[in-house]
């Protein structure tokens, strides 16, 4: 165990902030399952700007690097030119 308060203090945070995390990076994760079992090309496209607004913000906060966003973005895009 940490020693100092503000070690404790970060401790806290930290722990905070994964559970954050975690919580946000499962959503996007299972909108992206539910635009990908969409059959159906008219409801995939109006999905798909809320999950691309999800994975945008998971990489804004450095959760998920940027080139991993933009490929998930990419293949979501043409799953959906495909239906």
């Amino acid at each position: 165990m940490a020693n100092h308060k503000s070690s404790i203090k970060r401790i806290r945070t930290n722990e905070t902030r994964r559970v954050l995390n975690k919580y946000q990076h499962k959503t996007a994760r299972n909108a992206t399952k539910r635009l990908r079992e969409i059959k159906d090309r008219v409801e995939a496209e109006k999905l798909f700007p809320t999950v691309a607004k999800m994975i945008d913000k998971l990489a804004k906060r450095h959760i998920i690097h940027q080139n991993k966003a933009a490929n998930l973005k990419s293949g979501l895009q043409v799953f959906i030119n495909t239906l």
